[in-house]
């Protein structure tokens, strides 16, 4: 089954180098100049769609728009290729669910391999495990989580942390351990990056957000309170 992969920039030239670089690995590429018909591809194409790679400055629709649009009720990997490489866009970008965040200029290896890894993640083979802690349940098999029979939307990366969080629950996590593990190989960002999904996920916690407690000078342990 060949791999879908929406590719949304508007520079012809920057398009085409991504593009070329991505059909040599064998995959289905879909071009969009423009937020807006990105959008529209997207909806057309929702369930065959394995993961979209966004530009932020757009025309029509930026970035950011097409990126809220997509997480309202899609868990899509969403890669964010763009020049705008401050702080303050990453963990922007990383707030409204992005998964993963390249700066241009950027190596066409590297964004190919970090391509490789956001699919690998998002088909890897899972058993039928369900794990349970005081009424929250993931599923494994399903990629699903529900709080008191409830089921809530996370991101692909928030659903990653929230599995390891618990699987590894008592431990001290520091922020390093936790990129490299959920992350799933060397994390050229700032390691701020956990804080932000951390903040998220508690979020969607609601009532259960004090099960993620933080431990000071190191990160963040998973601990049900008795």
């Amino acid at each position: 089954m060949s791999v879908n992969i929406l590719l949304v920039e508007d520079e012809d030239r920057m398009r085409r180098l991504v593009s070329d670089y991505l059909k040599r690995e064998g995959y289905n590429i879909i071009e969009s100049e423009d937020g807006k018909k990105a959008l529209d591809i997207f909806i057309d194409m929702e369930h065959e769609i394995d993961l979209v790679i966004l530009d932020i400055m757009l025309p029509e629709y930026d970035g950011w728009t097409v990126l809220r649009e997509i997480r309202k009720e899609n868990n899509t990997p969403v890669l964010l290729l763009t020049a705008r490489g401050e702080e303050s866009d990453q963990l922007f970008g990383f707030e409204l669910g992005a998964d993963e965040y390249v700066t241009k200029p950027f190596s066409p290896k590297i964004l190919v391999a970090r391509v490789k890894a956001l699919l690998k993640r998002g088909n890897t083979t899972v058993n039928n495990t369900k794990i349970s802690v005081e009424n929250i349940e993931i599923d494994e098999s399903a990629h699903r989580v529900y709080i008191e029979g409830k089921e809530i939307e996370l991101t692909p990366k928030e659903y990653e942390l929230l599995v390891y969080m618990v699987k590894n629950k008592g431990k001290a996590l520091s922020r390093n351990k936790i990129l490299n593990e959920v992350w799933g190989y060397d994390y050229f960002g700032d390691s701020r990056t956990v804080d932000t999904h951390v903040k998220r996920l508690r979020v969607k916690l609601e009532n259960k957000s004090d099960f993620i407690q933080t431990v000071r000078g190191v990160g963040y342990r998973f601990e049900v309170k008795k």
